[in-house]
């Protein structure tokens, strides 16, 4: 299925798929209102250790800081949209 995904969210997905090593998944592939963790058929089923991996490389390559006990995380990680919504609000 083909998703209109903005620039942004095309650049986060990319950055999703290489930094979780995602080799059955294409950044154009990825739903943007999907879930990004838990195991719904839409989703990518991610866990707790690759929302730290995420921010990382998030941190690394755009200077946005999630932290752990961040209470918006659940917000953040919902989806590509969401965390793309984050990362462009905050970047510099």
């Amino acid at each position: 299925m083909q998703n209109s995904l903005s620039q942004s969210e095309l650049d986060i997905a990319s950055l999703l798929v290489e930094t979780l090593n995602l080799e059955d998944e294409s950044p154009e592939d990825i739903e943007p209102e999907a879930s990004l963790f838990g195991a719904d058929e839409t989703g990518l089923g991610l866990d707790s250790i690759d929302a730290l991996e995420i921010a990382q490389a998030i941190a690394q390559k755009y200077g946005v800081q999630i932290r752990a006990d961040d209470a918006r995380n659940k917000d953040i990680f919902r989806s590509l949209r969401s965390l793309t919504e984050f990362v462009v609000a905050n970047k510099d």
